[in-house]
């Protein structure tokens, strides 16, 4: 096998902790009508349980980050998985919401070295031109979970037995993880960060801009990952049963979404632009393109609906997979999980405020204005990316 199809080859079997990642979020998300029953919960309550996962996630990811950069990914991503599936599990034996607070919290404060291990395995094992494309593999396993959630929590008889199922997979993938990693040479090999005070990094402005520019991208991300299930069964007469054969629709686009994202950079990096100038460009073309969420709530059917969805999750990933590539492009892959780990708090700080704000808009006013909130927020974070050229108009590197 040739070395680059083998570092293709690491790439893919690195997606699969992504799919067990997303599918622990995501059953949750599948199963929310089953979860807010079996602890009578308001929309805004179940908001606030989404919260504990964010915060946890945010504020524990540079901490993650910067373990990654000094452990290396090999070490620092076998112990994160380990960790969060013994919470998985954990979550599927809690018999109170005090309980299934503490379990989601431990396993967001695990989960959030998994995008920052993504980066940092990318910039060891893919070429430039094809970090983006590299980012869209892993989103793969992102979709596939967003996919495999609502049949799971269809076939099984409640909400905990498929977190049991998680926690199987990720402790079966471990080993396999390890064994690639030693038996494939990386493209560029990243030795581990040894200087004394790495977490200054975060007191630079062209990442604090990347911070706050990833927070108004996500809100649609977010809002469909948590909220796709509960929108349609809030908008239309439907059971969690009766969504499954929508729900796994706009997880596909998201893959489709990232995989066009990681091409388009491609092409205009191949053409000559600088590899940062091109992911801005895919970002502003992906931010005209999300703003087709503004027309869900004139959708008159579930299809119709689901179809919406599916757009506002493509353009969604289409920027996320530049947006979250750039630090690498910036600072290289020494310092990839010190930098993305920045944007992960961003990202977590924003699930942590926005899900229980959609939970009260949602219980007072409906989704349209949940709508106009994540749709038009993305041309923002547009605009701030440009703001980090400097005066000869490019984005300075190193």
């Amino acid at each position: 096998m040739k070395k680059s199809t083998a570092r293709w080859g690491v790439v893919l079997v690195f997606a699969l902790a992504s799919t067990w990642n997303y599918l622990d979020r995501n059953i949750l998300a599948a199963a929310v009508p089953r979860v807010r029953a079996e602890f009578h919960l308001s929309n805004t309550e179940y908001g606030w349980v989404l919260s504990a996962f964010s915060l946890a996630y945010a504020l524990a990811s540079p901490a993650t980050g910067w373990l990654l950069d000094r452990l290396g990914v090999e070490i620092a991503m076998a112990w994160a998985v380990v960790l969060w599936s013994a919470m998985s599990a954990l979550g599927g034996l809690s018999r109170g919401i005090g309980q299934l607070l503490g379990a989601r919290t431990l396993l967001g404060a695990f989960e959030s070295a998994g995008v920052p291990a993504a980066g940092k395995l990318n910039a060891s094992y893919l070429e430039p031109k094809n970090r983006a494309i590299g980012a869209a593999m892993t989103q793969v396993g992102l979709s596939i979970a967003g996919l495999a959630a609502p049949w799971l929590v269809a076939a099984l008889p409640g909400w905990r037995q498929p977190l049991f199922v998680c926690a199987a997979l990720g402790l079966l993938w471990v080993p396999l993880f390890l064994l690639i990693l030693r038996r494939v040479p990386p493209y560029e090999a990243m030795p581990r960060q040894r200087e004394q005070g790495g977490l200054k990094l975060l007191g630079d402005r062209r990442l604090q801009i990347l911070v706050i520019a990833n927070m108004l991208w996500m809100g649609s991300y977010s809002l469909w990952t948590n909220w796709t299930t509960a929108y349609l069964t809030y908008a239309f007469p439907l059971t969690v049963k009766s969504v499954a054969p929508f729900a796994w629709i706009p997880p596909v686009a998201a893959t489709l979404g990232a995989f066009f994202g990681g091409w388009l950079s491609r092409r205009v990096i191949v053409g000559g632009r600088p590899h940062a100038e091109a992911r801005i460009s895919a970002v502003l073309i992906s931010a005209i393109g999300a703003l087709i969420i503004l027309v869900l709530p004139f959708c008159g059917s579930p299809l119709v609906a689901t179809m919406v969805i599916s757009g506002s999750s493509f353009w969604a990933t289409a920027g996320s997979v530049n947006l979250y590539t750039i630090p690498v492009d910036i600072w290289g892959g020494e310092r990839a999980g010190t930098a993305i780990s920045a944007l992960v708090f961003g990202y977590g700080i924003l699930q942590t405020a926005i899900s229980p704000l959609i939970g009260f808009i949602v219980d007072h006013r409906g989704y349209a204005p949940a709508c106009w909130l994540v749709g038009v927020t993305p041309l923002g974070a547009w605009w701030l990316l440009r703001r980090m050229r400097g005066p000869d108009h490019q984005i300075a590197l190193g």
